[in-house]
């Protein structure tokens, strides 16, 4: 577990680095691109509820899709931070509406949903810093989107589970624990890569 430990801190600090060297106009480029991508899963061009959050900083801009989605009729759900770092839930009304929250990060303005509305959800977007190719992701490390999937998965709920990233960041192997989960996709601005597959 220590080594696997150092080894996820390693590749986020690796990860995150590169991220720092990106330029505002190469990350709203990447998002406008993700967005068209993401569109590409009909999983997500038909889904009724997405459970997405606000990109923030370097990470993989979800403006475009998010907007896309709303445009669409779909119903988008944001995450809101507890204390605990467990998540929340409130309904994506548009950027007008997002409030400053803790760690810097962006959430709905509007009423509180429960943690629970996540399980009602036809996709759930996370974000992430790299995925592998058994579909194995690595987040930050504060464990907010962990509880996210043990809740999605003692409620029997089984959305289609997907990661926003950049090029270069689907690697052959992520270091595992036995709590992380593999998602079912990855979008990057050049395409979709698919690891488990879905029911149609």
């Amino acid at each position: 577990m220590i080594n696997t430990d150092a080894s996820k801190r390693a590749l986020r600090r690796r990860h995150l680095t590169v991220r720092s060297r990106l330029t505002a106009d190469d990350i709203e480029k990447a998002g406008a691109a993700l967005a068209c991508r993401a569109l590409e899963l009909p999983e997500i061009a038909g889904a009724a509820t997405v459970a997405a959050y606000v990109s923030v900083g370097s990470e993989p801009g979800t403006h475009a899709l998010r907007e896309a989605l709303r445009a669409r009729g779909a119903r988008v759900l944001l995450p809101v931070l507890l204390e605990d770092d467990d998540l929340d839930w409130g309904e994506d009304e548009g950027p007008g509406r997002l409030a400053p929250a803790r760690r810097g990060l962006l959430e709905p303005g509007g009423p509180r949903l429960g943690p629970e509305a996540v399980t009602r959800a036809d996709v759930v977007l996370l974000p992430g810093l790299a995925v592998d190719r058994r579909g194995m992701r690595l987040g930050r490390g504060g464990g907010s989107y962990d509880r996210v999937l043990a809740r999605l998965a003692a409620a029997g709920a089984d959305p289609a589970l997907v990661v926003l990233l950049y090029d270069g960041e689907l690697l052959d192997e992520v270091p595992e624990e036995g709590h992380d989960r593999p998602v079912h996709a990855a979008v990057t601005p050049s395409g979709v890569h698919r690891f488990t597959p879905r029911p149609r």
